[in-house]
């Protein structure tokens, strides 16, 4: 089962993405906050409304829905 991220961890990556935004750099702010993980009510909705494709080729942190929803929740 993945680790998930403490709340630590998700403010540092958050807090990295904020300077690189503001810096201008709006790809590295993308590239950077979807390393933290997507809340699993978020991924689901992403899921059901847009499909597992473009999800999956987003680039998200998909941990934390698949540790609440099981392995293969992309599958079913």
């Amino acid at each position: 089962m993945p680790q998930t991220m403490t709340l630590d961890e998700k403010l540092a990556i958050s807090m990295k993405a904020c300077a690189l935004y503001q810096a201008g750099d709006t790809e590295g702010f993308s590239r950077v906050i979807r390393t933290a993980p997507m809340p699993p009510y978020l991924a689901k909705i992403f899921k059901e409304k847009v499909g597992v494709e473009p999800l999956l080729k987003a680039g998200y942190n998909l941990s934390e829905a698949e540790a609440e929803f099981g392995h293969n929740w992309l599958n079913t």
